[in-house]
């Protein structure tokens, strides 16, 4: 078994090698821990609650196991292929330039209408303390600040990162605490509920617990972000490697265990748990003084945090396919070791996509946000497929990059792979899923014939 902590990657493994590399480990090690930690776990987790009752826990585990998987494949190869494309280097690498063109720039458009989307939300939660104010002009000031530090240095945004993710994993940690004293019937002022709020487990039957499986999947959101930011670290295959064998731990500690406890204080179908949020309903449940607003700031902070990601992620995928041919040149223009023009069209279109939502937000903002509503899940089948090509040839042609390795290979990649097609299935059965499959369904193959088409232009040459 490789060491766990492998020397500095060789200069003919750094496949970006023109940018930065201003990342510090303590960067990437909270990157990794916050990156998994969103608004989607904060608020939205509430609606697979109300969904599937005390069987959401059952929903998180197996949604977050995928993730573990997932995140396994693509750690294996960024440890051996770091680069600022990620998943999409690695899809041209082991399928070819069409499914790197596909998957990048299909993640690329959901990353900057997330910016944008994120932004509405900060500035819907400010917006509720300072009443009267332009809720566009608290997205144009956090679009600067965001930008700005970007366009700055990468270690602005690990900076940002840093200190936005050690408040996220303060804040789920201490509920977690209170939550588990709670529970234990010790937590001064409470009375434990013992069992009384599980005992109707399953609710709604299976078609609950299926609501609120897909729910739950799209709750994992930014587990890509430290294999892209990894690239312009210190050390990216130490840090990629620490990133993915922290994972496990991560996923079943802030989002099974949090669900548990939700569930286990508070009546599944409290309808504070959606109002709310899952979170604030539990504290106020608690009795704990100034839950509501506590959570608002998290949420603000969690939101933020993805903002300021998604500005990363978006600049640094874009700057990537150019760099193999697959766009326009101007975006991989570096400056400062920065791709500052790619940040800037980042920021650009995730401003028109908050416009977008006061223009036209019936008919061409919910066209868009239904284009994106799958691009996650296409993400990872290129991930898997990605790694079930290249592993075998990593073994033949460099075993010494394996430094991080998937579990029970193929097997393992072929059950993700299975579970991910069910999760097609099920978001097919849907109505409220099934237009957001097709519409992403339709973007994907656009984007893999274009890519298909470059690729064939180019082999002419």
């Amino acid at each position: 078994m490789p060491s766990s902590t492998p020397t500095k990657t060789p200069p003919d493994q750094r496949t970006d090698g023109s940018l930065s590399h201003g990342l510090k480990q303590r960067h990437l090690s909270m990157i990794a821990l916050g990156g998994v930690i969103g608004a989607g776990l904060f608020v939205g987790s509430g609606a697979g609650i109300a969904a599937a009752g005390p069987s959401i826990v059952i929903a998180y585990a197996l949604s977050g196991l995928l993730v573990m998987l997932v995140m396994r494949m693509l750690g294996e190869m960024s440890a051996a292929y770091p680069s600022s494309g990620s998943f999409s280097a690695h899809a041209e690498r082991a399928i070819g330039p069409w499914a790197g063109f596909a998957a990048g720039w299909s993640f690329w458009v959901l990353l900057c209408t997330a910016v944008g989307l994120e932004g509405i939300g900060a500035a819907h939660i400010v917006q509720g303390w300072l009443p009267g104010t332009p809720q566009w002009a608290w997205v144009a000031l956090f679009m600067v600040v965001f930008c700005g530090a970007n366009l700055a240095a990468v270690k602005n945004f690990g900076e940002f990162e840093f200190w936005f993710a050690a408040l996220k994993v303060g804040a789920i940690s201490l509920f977690l605490i209170l939550g588990v004293l709670a529970i234990a019937g010790v937590l001064p002022g409470t009375d434990s509920p013992g069992t009384s709020h599980l005992s109707d487990f399953l609710p709604h039957g299976n078609e609950g617990l299926l609501v609120g499986l897909l729910a739950s999947v799209f709750a994992y959101g930014g587990l890509e972000t430290v294999t892209i930011a990894a690239a312009e670290s210190e050390d990216p295959v130490r840090g990629v490697a620490s990133a993915v064998r922290t994972a496990m731990w991560r996923i079943a500690l802030f989002y099974i265990g949090s669900m548990a406890v939700v569930v286990t204080l508070v009546p599944w179908d409290s309808k504070e748990v959606v109002e709310k949020g899952p979170y604030v309903a539990t504290l106020d449940h608690l009795g704990i003084p100034g839950a509501g607003q506590l959570m608002n700031v998290v949420v603000l902070v969690a939101l933020l945090s993805a903002m300021n990601a998604n500005i990363y992620g978006s600049s640094r995928i874009a700057y990537s396919l150019v760099g193999r041919g697959q766009g326009p040149k101007a975006l991989a223009k570096l400056s400062g070791g920065v791709p500052r023009i790619a940040v800037l069209t980042s920021c650009v279109l995730g401003f028109v996509c908050v416009m977008l939502n006061y223009w036209r937000p019936d008919d061409i903002f919910r066209w868009l946000l239904n284009m994106i509503g799958a691009v996650i899940l296409v993400v990872w089948i290129f991930i898997a497929v990605s790694q079930l090509l290249l592993r075998r040839r990593i073994e033949r042609e460099a075993p010494d990059r394996l430094v991080v390795r998937m579990w029970a290979f193929p097997w393992l990649t072929w059950a993700a792979l299975a579970g991910m097609a069910a999760i097609f299935v099920l978001m097919a059965r849907e109505p409220d899923t099934r237009v957001q499959l097709y519409s992403t369904g339709a973007m994907t193959l656009v984007l893999a014939a274009a890519g298909y088409a470059r690729q064939r232009v180019r082999a002419r040459r």
